[in-house]
């Protein structure tokens, strides 16, 4: 093969990248492990408390899903789009100061580069040539002092409903083996222990850890919360009717 086949021919790509800044990840598993913690926690305290009746443990566990959801919805819209906003008003700032202040910027741009390890010289030629286009421009200086892709910023609209979703599934779970009738609470402590193993140990998975560490870390934050809630139901317990 000749040299310059060689260096005619595209660069080999030996792998990928996930979306890690997508905004889904993020209120996805923490809707899914909240939404499963505090209702299986809520219906353990709720369920120690009322004893036999089963209609106030189904009532409590329903208010849990829909009232934690929809916060839940409602706190990640907020804070992804506040974030955005926040994000968009630099970008803004920084495109007036390319417009009243090339030479101060260009100048910026080329000492970010020195500081990456390019001599002064080139630092300063890198900075010139990309100068030449304003429309590339603004976005290399987003990307260079901000650290985020002015163009792939993240979604308020798709975290809220991931995380609405995913709470509502998960605080759901405790909840389905008295929706089908059950009357003891070790059946929907086992259901939420099994789905908490599970998710634990994929989350750890699609991040490159041990399954078992996410899989025991999960199970036992869960017990956690779920064992002190029951113990304070049944210190104030009272009749329910």
């Amino acid at each position: 093969m000749t040299g310059t086949a060689v260096a005619g021919r595209g660069a080999e790509v030996h792998h990928s990248h996930r979306d890690v800044i997508g905004g889904w990840l993020r209120p996805a598993v923490f809707g899914a492990m909240d939404g499963l913690v505090s209702n299986v926690a809520l219906i353990s305290g709720v369920a120690a408390a009322a004893g036999t009746h089963v209609h106030v443990v189904v009532l409590t566990g329903i208010a849990g899903l829909l009232a934690g959801a929809f916060s839940m919805s409602v706190g990640e819209w907020t804070s992804v789009n506040s974030q955005t906003e926040l994000v968009r008003a630099e970008i803004e700032k920084e495109r007036r100061e390319l417009v009243h202040r090339p030479a101060a910027e260009q100048a910026e741009l080329a000492a970010l580069f020195a500081s990456r390890g390019l001599s002064n010289d080139l630092a300063k030629q890198v900075a010139k040539e990309l100068s030449r286009d304003p429309e590339s421009l603004w976005r290399i200086h987003v990307r260079e002092e901000l650290g985020v892709d002015p163009d792939d910023l993240p979604s308020p609209y798709v975290a809220g409903i991931s995380s609405l979703l995913s709470f509502a599934l998960g605080a759901f779970i405790p909840l389905l083996p008295y929706v089908l009738g059950a009357q003891h609470l070790w059946i929907s402590l086992v259901l939420a222990a099994v789905a908490l193993t599970a998710l634990g140990a994929s989350v750890a998975r699609f991040t490159e850890r041990p399954a078992w560490w996410g899989a025991v870390r999960q199970l036992g934050l869960g017990a956690a919360a779920a064992g002190i809630t029951y113990g304070v139901g049944s210190a104030f317990g009272v009749g329910l009717s």
